[in-house]
């Protein structure tokens, strides 16, 4: 049986991580710095997850024991994943130096959403005898009193495979991904920018629930119809396979549509003047849309309402367009020229927005 270490038992340490070790049969080892959840969790010896929607059963996390970092080996460790905050990596891996030992070679993975996590904890650990990967972490958990946990039906761990020095985890769920970088693009531009076509397209429709604008009529087709032109594009780009790309945006179509995830319009759709640069997920699929002669006119639109996008909170956003034109925008930060196909077609949807708000 495998040995899993999950540093930080937190909602995506065992709710996330903790229930894909479990499916696989993997003996789990928790390490926590909270005293109080490392004995809860020991006393209980399990915990529950149940699904968003209720699609399918809920299930019991067992099979581990949790440690603090003051009595825990990590001796028979075949992988070892890291669930902290970004700004702890630094910590665990000054702790992490102090345990490991010098004959054997250890595989870590970070999950967590952060700026280089694997570039930042190998630094902090300081040894040689590491590979240390990273992942992306696509699903959404929420602690549902004591240790029990609701969860996303969200089935992998993707993480970098170049950085893993050619190890193959036992459990399935995680998933080396090649070519990492080109991955991150593909979760920009699939699942960052169909949040945005929910967001604020919604807006435009007067929504301020994000869940009611995913599940509106009219975005669901738009949101479709993105969907098929991206897939398309992928796969062109990258060599994606047309049904392993088609079940990837399925996965974010689902979490998007969720009801029971609560969520507003306005947290999706803040700061668009960053989400509007010219390689981020709005403007960069859609250059790569047009590259391959699809149709990229929800983008276009999605490019016009975020122009139009008004909150409290939007300041910065509130002057840059109260000393820029629509154009200006376009141009400076978007990086679109007046000659680009889409430059037009973004400023008549932002006319046409312009009499629904």
């Amino acid at each position: 049986m495998s040995k899993i270490v999950i540093i930080g038992a937190g909602k995506t340490g065992r709710g996330f991580i903790g229930r894909l070790a479990c499916e696989a049969g993997a003996e789990i080892t928790f390490i926590d710095k909270d005293e109080a959840l490392v004995k809860e969790l020991n006393e209980r010896k399990s915990f529950n997850v149940s699904f968003f929607g209720g699609v399918r059963e809920d299930m019991a996390v067992s099979n581990y024991t949790a440690y603090t970092w003051e009595n825990v080996s990590l001796t028979d460790a075949e992988l070892i994943i890291v669930s902290v905050c970004g700004p702890n990596l630094k910590d665990v891996g000054e702790k992490l130096n102090k345990l490991l030992h010098a004959d054997k070679h250890y595989y870590i993975i970070t999950a967590e959403n952060y700026s280089n996590p694997s570039k930042v904890l190998k630094e902090a650990i300081g040894l040689d005898n590491i590979s240390v990967s990273e992942s992306t972490v696509f699903c959404t958990t929420i602690e549902n009193g004591g240790l029990d946990i609701s969860s996303e039906n969200y089935p992998y761990l993707q993480c970098d495979a170049d950085l893993l020095d050619g190890f193959i985890p036992s459990i399935p769920s995680i998933k080396p991904v090649n070519e990492f970088g080109n991955f991150l693009t593909r979760k920009l531009f699939t699942y960052n920018a169909a949040s945005c076509v929910i967001a604020y397209l919604g807006y435009i429709k007067g929504y301020s629930d994000y869940a009611q604008a995913a599940n509106d009529a009219e975005v669901l087709e738009l949101l479709d119809k993105n969907y098929a032109a991206t897939n398309k594009a992928l796969c062109a780009e990258f060599g994606y396979d047309k049904a392993d790309q088609e079940e990837f945006a399925l996965l974010s179509k689902n979490k998007f549509c969720d009801k029971t995830i609560i969520d507003t319009v306005a947290r999706n759709a803040r700061e668009p003047q960053r989400k509007l640069g010219k390689s981020e997920r709005i403007i960069g699929p859609l250059h790569l849309i047009n590259k391959y002669n699809e149709d990229a006119s929800v983008l276009e639109m999605t490019a016009a309402a975020m122009l139009l996008y008004d909150h409290d909170g939007e300041d910065e956003w509130r002057k840059i367009k109260s000393e820029n034109t629509p154009e200006e925008i376009l141009k400076n930060i978007c990086g679109l020229d007046a000659s680009n196909k889409s430059f037009a077609n973004i400023l008549k949807y932002y006319n046409d927005f312009k009499t629904k708000i």
